[in-house]
């Protein structure tokens, strides 16, 4: 989708965009009703602005539609696609790496209860464990902001990967 398209959508489709980015119902309503955008720039840059007010509220009605690291997502949607593409590292994880993250997921939801979110996008499997292990030891508003902070990350690699500017091409991964 061009950023063109985006600005002129019906709010209820661009909002359908939006919530692919992060399931953040409020967030995706106030990009929406920001519309239109000089650029991309100008949108990441309301969309950055916005995460920066998340609460853990948001973050846990996000993770409700994430997928366990290292568990292949399912489905047909573009939430589905995305999280394939973004762990798309994960399919070439040694069984002891798969199997250390599964355990670590287990233990970080029984911790925090809430699945462990990272921008798996440009990590390896290992980078990813180890991260997983260092935040066990988070306390629990470290971690929250931590995973805010992840959450934002995923959603601007989305955004940015996911419309075009009106002269040209994709802009991300």
């Amino acid at each position: 989708m061009h950023l063109d398209e985006f600005n002129a959508a019906a709010p209820e489709a661009a909002a359908s965009v939006v919530l692919v980015w992060a399931a953040v119902p409020a967030w995706a309503d106030a990009i929406v009703a920001g519309r239109p955008y000089a650029s991309l720039d100008a949108l990441t840059a309301r969309a950055s602005a916005l995460a920066d007010r998340w609460t853990v509220a948001d973050l846990d009605a996000a993770l409700a539609h994430h997928p366990r690291i290292g568990q292949r997502p399912v489905g047909p949607g573009a939430s589905a696609a995305a999280s394939r593409r973004e762990q798309a590292s994960m399919a070439d994880a040694a069984a002891e790496v798969t199997a250390a993250i599964a355990a670590g997921n287990q233990a970080y939801e029984e911790r925090f209860g809430r699945v462990f979110l990272i921008r798996a996008a440009g990590r390896t499997p290992q980078q990813i464990l180890a991260e997983l292990q260092r935040r066990l030891g988070d306390d629990d508003e470290t971690e929250a902001a931590e995973a805010i902070g992840q959450l934002a990350e995923i959603a601007i690699l989305r955004l940015r990967g996911s419309l075009a500017d009106a002269v040209g091409g994709r802009i991300g991964p």
